[in-house]
């Protein structure tokens, strides 16, 4: 978090010329006063009298931090929030931060200058050293998110089970050079599915080909170059794991766009069971995510830490997955779920 003394280096001024800004001290020029303001605006710095102050307040206002708004996933967890929410009467703050690490930050300093009691955080663009700090000043709750350092509540799904059973069912249906995609590769989520993926390949005895990992895929178009790339190879993957359902979406179409037979000639995974799955002919085989249930224990942590006043200490709710499979990698599939 910043000090007084970053603040100083920032404006290139004392600590004293500082301190004397932040006191509202007569005798400072202007210009200087601008410097300091500046530093502390760049820095999201808050003088200590000010975040103790702010401390004792409410705002009745959630922060909800989301990658993006677009994805189904997200939505839907944003609905259940909000109405948990309304039911308490407050108020949820969408932010957007479209993966970047910086908007995170920018976000986050909503809880430390106090303009929101609590923030539920989906996905950490920043490494936990940074986001830490900002346990100080209100509860942030990590939802669809989870980090081994973090000492806050986390509730998220077994991501690693999802990775693997999803990996098996392919394997099971015959298929044995299987492509992989992810949305962020660097994200703890992205891991443990990967995880999960070479677990099962391993218990299959199946070597895993890097030219078909794709860790950059978010949007059904991603899912469209995803085929493009693949179609002319003759010792292509015959199935493919995908971490969204828009990416699978996009290979699906793409691939009967070219005449391809979905299964017979590439079986395809999703992950979320947005409608878009349903709506696809054929229907995707997908991850279906408990996102209400998510949604509704999240909300309830954090209330309780908002009326506790406990900013910090670990807490985990790990949920299961149901795999749904249908006619994307099944020829003969009915709406299943397998635990």
């Amino acid at each position: 978090m910043a000090t007084i003394e970053d603040v100083a280096r920032s404006a290139g001024l004392s600590r004293t010329t500082v301190s004397r800004v932040i006191n509202d001290h007569p005798y400072v020029s202007i210009a200087k006063k601008k410097k300091v303001k500046e530093a502390m605006e760049e820095l999201g710095y808050v003088p200590n009298s000010a975040a103790r102050s702010l401390r004792n307040q409410r705002t009745g206002m959630i922060a909800v931090l989301i990658p993006r708004v677009m994805n189904p996933f997200f939505s839907q967890l944003i609905e259940t929030l909000e109405l948990a929410a309304a039911e308490s009467f407050y108020q949820l703050i969408i932010c957007q931060t479209q993966y970047s690490a910086k908007k995170e930050l920018t976000y986050l300093n909503l809880l430390k200058t106090k303009q929101v009691d609590g923030v539920i955080l989906t996905s950490a663009e920043n490494d936990w050293s940074a986001i830490e700090g900002f346990t100080e000043y209100g509860p942030v709750i990590l939802c669809n998110e989870f980090d081994e350092r973090a000492n806050v509540p986390m509730i998220y799904m077994d991501q690693q089970e999802a990775g693997y059973k999803a990996t098996r069912h392919l394997i099971e249906q015959g298929h044995r050079k299987i492509a992989y995609c992810c949305g962020r590769f660097r994200s703890n989520v992205a891991s443990a599915r990967e995880e999960g993926f070479m677990m099962a390949l391993h218990e299959a005895g199946l070597a895993f080909d890097e030219q078909y990992a794709f860790r950059e895929a978010i949007t059904s178009s991603d899912g469209t170059e995803i085929f493009r790339s693949i179609r002319g190879d003759s010792g292509r993957p015959t199935a493919i794991f995908t971490g969204s359902d828009e990416v699978a979406a996009g290979i699906v179409s793409e691939a009967l766009r070219h005449g391809w037979s979905i299964p017979r000639d590439l079986a395809v995974t999703g992950f979320d069971n947005q409608v878009i799955t349903e709506l696809m002919n054929p229907r995707i085989t997908t991850v279906e995510q408990p996102v209400r249930e998510m949604a509704l224990k999240t909300m309830e942590v954090l209330l309780e830490r908002i009326r506790n006043r406990q900013y910090t200490g670990t807490e985990r709710h790990q949920f299961s997955m149901k795999l749904i499979v249908r006619e994307s990698t099944h020829m003969q599939a009915e709406l299943a779920g397998i635990q």
